[in-house]
């Protein structure tokens, strides 16, 4: 329904089917209509025997689950979906994107692909390699006995939701193969969406080659019970929150120190932490009121509405499905005109720096019910933040570097959900719901004679400093370079002690600042890293690690493009070669990204 209404014109239904399902649908909320999907897929399934009788569905044929993952939530689903897979008795191979080549895909008749999509509508790194082999002239042909299905995870808060998903979904369906199951497109929330997908899609391919169902999922494995994690947080009491930034700055950074004891959660340094927040009290009250919705109403189990639209629901970010939604029940025409294809760049305009409330203020609904409201809202989902500390050196503890956003537009103020709760409701002494977001694709090299270099200006220098502190612990031999930028020296240079402190032991062997306000000339740090094009060259060729941190929109592109340059002038090399360097330290996992 991304597209607005079905109709006779726009889908292959009859007036009358099309009038029944947008009335089914209008329904069902974003859970809802995942089961529906997995649902659906399943009775693809039953049209899928049919193939067994083909030399190619032998029951000995395996089945690849393939997954390209950036911060490891698609590799999670795709071990999930292989485990599950062998309690269906059949043959899997996991293979990452990575790694994946044209002979790969040609032999991978049985696929079941997940993909996440970073930033707005970007594959993530370590599959540009894949997807640049998918739309080019090199890409294999494929044929019917190729089937396939394809998961992809997303923010439905971005323009380009699910991006990666659908292209690799409609370029294998171009290039010859044949979708068993319908794609899914799921939203932060994708845990459930996941376990019904995955259930629904080995169904057909076990239909393919008779294996019998083991029944179902038998949920979390031995001891999960016992462990945190996005549904089951553990309440870290909060020791410490100091500001970073001196009192005549413009920013608002917050070093915050998180109580681990008797928790037995663990971290390693590239990870991050997800905290559950609280939304902003008066603007669920604000929210309430343009609503005309009695907070004290019982929402469900005895609590009542305004709890569940503090803690359980996302009531600011806009998203693709809330709008859709909003269409359906205001019958607004001129929303249904923001939203058809045709006026994107006019609706990209207009949701610049407005949230839920002001949806509900434009297109306004007379005697709306509470639970019409709720069914158009997502789960509130946690914030993760790089982990600033290692384990090794404050083993009870774990730290996070937040930026606070305030900011106002359209004549309203306005704060992020989870910096405003950490900033102006959260004291020390009081808890904080965390588990630990592990990312396998961001870590230091085993090696610690291997020299690193980190280039995080903001708070994308987190990280880094729990990489330095982990080195220290270790003893490692390894020179380490560390890149940072902000606005002022004076005022935004943050954990400056620390860094000059480790800059005169000598574990921090080079120091480079951009501070793009002290000067009339802005100065980031992509053009420090070009000042410096021969060392950081030298270091590269000499095996040296490269780990960004930070904006992904503006920030992340001109460091990529800083390194190209100075690889291609460095190395004498043409555009196309230094790109492939570059490709080369990524499949190498010496050229990392943690970008956000």
């Amino acid at each position: 329904m991304s597209q607005g209404r079905l109709s006779e014109s726009n889908s292959p239904l009859s007036a009358d089917q099309a009038r029944r399902l947008n009335d089914a649908l209008a329904d069902l909320d974003a859970r809802q209509r995942a089961w529906l999907q997995g649902y659906l897929a399943g009775l693809d399934a039953h049209d899928a025997p049919a193939a067994a009788e083909s030399p190619t569905s032998a029951p000995g044929e395996p089945l690849t689950v393939l997954f390209g993952s950036q911060t490891g939530n698609a590799e999670g689903v795709a071990e999930q979906a292989a485990e599950r897979a062998r309690a269906w008795g059949l043959d899997v191979e996991l293979k990452d994107m990575a790694s994946f080549g044209k002979q790969d895909l040609k032999q991978a008749t049985r696929l079941m692909a997940v993909v996440s999509t970073q930033g707005d509508g970007d594959p993530p790194d370590s599959a540009l390699g894949f997807y640049e082999l998918l739309a080019g002239r090199k890409a294999p042909r494929l044929s019917d006995d190729h089937r396939f299905a394809v998961f992809g995870l997303g923010d439905a808060s971005y323009e380009y939701f699910c991006e990666s998903g659908k292209v690799l979904d409609s370029r294998l369906e171009a290039l010859g193969a044949q979708r068993l199951c319908a794609r899914v497109d799921a939203d932060v929330d994708y845990e459930e969406a996941a376990t019904q997908w995955i259930d629904a899609t080995l169904e057909a391919f076990a239909a393919l080659s008779g294996s019998a169902a083991p029944g179902p999922a038998s949920g979390t494995s031995g001891g999960a019970a016992a462990t945190y994690s996005r549904s089951h947080p553990f309440q870290a009491e909060v020791l410490e929150a100091q500001p970073l930034n001196t009192q005549d700055s413009d920013k608002q950074t917050l070093h915050i120190e998180l109580s681990l004891e008797e928790s037995g959660l663990e971290y390693s340094p590239g990870d991050a932490v997800g905290v559950v927040p609280q939304n902003d009290p008066v603007y669920v009250d604000e929210l309430l009121a343009a609503l005309r919705l009695d907070g004290e109403a019982p929402f469900e189990e005895g609590r009542q509405l305004r709890d569940a639209l503090l803690n359980d629901f996302e009531v600011t970010t806009l998203t693709r499905p809330f709008l859709n939604h909003w269409a359906e029940i205001s019958d607004d025409a001129e929303l249904r005109r923001l939203l058809d294809e045709e006026s994107r760049d006019e609706l990209r305009e207009w949701l610049q720096g407005r949230h839920i409330i002001d949806v509900l203020e434009h297109f306004p609904v007379e005697g709306l019910e509470a639970d019409t409201f709720i069914r158009a809202l997502r789960k509130l989902p946690p914030r993760l933040y790089s982990i600033a500390s290692s384990q090794a050196a404050s083993p009870d503890e774990v730290h996070l570097t937040v930026a606070v956003v305030r900011y106002e537009t359209h004549g309203r103020a306005r704060g992020g959900v989870a910096t405003t709760y950490l900033a102006d409701r959260v004291q020390p002494g009081d808890s904080v719901p965390i588990y630990i977001d592990h990312n396998k694709h961001f870590k230091l090299p085993d090696d610690d004679a291997a020299p690193i270099v980190m280039i995080g200006p903001g708070t994308g220098v987190a990280p880094f400093r729990a990489f330095l502190q982990e080195r220290e612990a270790r003893g490692a031999s390894g020179d380490n370079w560390l890149f940072f930028g902000d606005r002022r020296r004076r005022s935004d240079f943050l954990y400056q002690a620390e860094w000059l402190q480790w800059r005169k032991t000598g574990l921090l062997s080079r120091l480079d600042v951009a501070f793009s306000r002290d000067q009339q000339d802005k100065v980031y740090v992509q053009d420090r890293l070009r000042e410096q094009a021969a060392n950081l060259y030298d270091w590269l060729q000499a095996g040296a690690y490269v780990f960004v941190c930070g904006d992904a929109e503006r920030m992340a592109p001109d460091v990529h493009q800083a390194l190209l340059d100075v690889i291609r002038e460095q190395g004498e090399y043409d555009e196309e070669a230094a790109a492939e360097y570059l490709r080369d330290l990524q499949q190498q996992k010496r050229y990392q990204r943690d970008v956000y």
